[in-house]
């Protein structure tokens, strides 16, 4: 692959990685389904996260180009495999780039006070809002990623300032009055909590998009494995310390899925006379959502570089920016079919129906790509991180097709079935298409 310049060390690596993976989106969540949650974290953790990080770190060494899991699996299982699998998770996240900005915004606009939070419901500030999240973290990267990765770098302290911010003001109201919730170890076992299992697992996703970047890392075999380690302890601590410091703050059933880190800042700031707190972590969050943008768009946008290389696509989407050294094809399309998708869900549901519509979707076709993934780590040698990334993906994706609590069962099921063949059914039709061009 020619026209990529080697811009990411280990230091921006690390950071590529956090920001890649972490989201202010499943801290509320998490604290909403009770103080097991934190153990849940610590379990996807060992049992997905370290064992993908170790993974990612040795196939990109073995294929240290751009494209990540398209090479693998293109190399491991032939043209068809590697073609689906990069077709499957590009779709995932074009599916996931909506709902995490219809999140990010809205919580964003519920933190700045009673005044604004109406917007949280308004589809033309969500909508706008969100356009302009999703293109400022996609245009830096655009431009070339010597400026990119700042964004990318930006985001992650962030995510870092964020964490310790929430830790900090929990331990400062748990001294003035204790804790909020009654903590336990283990998760609440029943139906209604099975379906958030899911969504637990693909919190700690991320990493796979270090291996799409292989081309552009000065030293693979050095600087991967640094950030695999630090970026996966970073990502334990901040999801467990975050979600049991908004329990501190709050009881579980006082706090919202999607509002939830507004109403923690809101009470914590009444409390400790701090007004200036809810209006930071609106600006945290958000800054830490435009990094994860930049990180996902950029790094998924190699997949359909490495697939056009391949003349798998059309010619312009494996032809690098001559000034700019970016995929800029790959990822202008990216970019129109996540806004595309961001309006047309808008049509004929409530904005909550529209992001649990996308969500719900999301998590069952996310997983599946790490079949693949998985596999080409048995391949190469890595067996015990096979295994375990195996069975927590069937988990998962088990998990994910369970309807959540007051949720209607054929419409839920139906939604994943539709959606889900779609992806698949689309992913061969291009194939097809381009193979009898070829």
């Amino acid at each position: 692959m020619t026209g990529l310049k080697r811009e990411l060390g280990a230091r921006d690596l690390t950071l590529f990685a956090i920001a890649s993976i972490t989201g202010a989106r499943w801290i509320p969540a998490a604290a909403h389904a009770g103080s097991g949650s934190i153990l849940l974290w610590v379990l996807a953790s060992l049992f997905f996260l370290i064992p993908l990080a170790i993974a990612v770190a040795a196939l990109t060494v073995r294929h240290p180009s751009a494209g990540g899991m398209y090479v693998w699996t293109r190399k491991d299982f032939g043209h068809w495999h590697g073609f689906l699998c990069f077709w499957i998770y590009w779709m995932a996240i074009v599916i996931w780039f909506p709902s995490a900005a219809m999140f990010y915004t809205s919580a964003a606009v519920y933190m700045l006070g009673p005044h604004y939070a109406h917007l949280a419901e308004d589809r033309i500030y969500l909508v706008v809002a969100s356009l302009i999240v999703i293109w400022v973290g996609l245009g830096t990267n655009i431009v070339g990623l010597k400026i990119g990765k700042w964004t990318e770098n930006l985001g992650a302290v962030a995510a870092w300032v964020l964490g310790a911010m929430l830790v900090v003001v929990a331990a400062l109201m748990w001294r003035r009055g204790g804790s909020a919730t009654e903590f336990h170890v283990l998760p609440d076992l029943n139906w209604g909590t099975v379906n958030f299992w899911a969504a637990i697992a693909y919190g700690v996703t991320g990493f796979e998009v270090m291996g799409m970047m292989g081309a552009e890392m000065r030293n693979p075999a050095r600087d991967i494995t640094k950030a695999a380690w630090y970026s996966s302890i970073f990502v334990t601590l901040f999801y467990a310390g975050t979600t049991a410091a908004l329990l501190v703050m709050l009881r579980p059933e006082k706090i919202s899925e999607l509002n939830g880190l507004a109403q923690a800042s809101e009470a914590a700031g009444l409390a400790l006379g701090a007004w200036w707190l809810a209006p930071a972590v609106a600006a945290l969050v958000v800054g830490a959502a435009i990094g994860q943008f930049g990180g996902l768009g950029a790094s998924v946008a190699r997949m359909p570089f490495a697939a056009g290389v391949d003349n798998l696509l059309p010619a312009a989407f494996g032809k690098a920016h001559p000034r700019w050294a970016t995929p800029h094809v790959a990822m202008i399309t990216f970019g129109v079919l996540a806004s595309a998708l961001l309006i047309l869900i808008q049509l004929g549901d409530t904005a909550r129906v529209a992001y649990e519509t996308l969500v719900s979707l999301m998590v069952i076709v996310g997983f599946l790509p790490f079949v693949y993934v998985f596999g080409s780590a048995w391949i190469a040698g890595k067996r015990i991180s096979a295994l375990s990334g195996w069975a927590v993906t069937l988990l998962a994706i088990v998990c994910s097709v369970i309807p959540p609590a007051d949720t209607k069962v054929w419409l839920f099921e139906g939604k994943l079935a539709i959606g889900t063949v779609a992806v698949i059914a689309s992913a061969f039709w291009v194939y097809r298409r381009q193979s009898r061009y070829n």
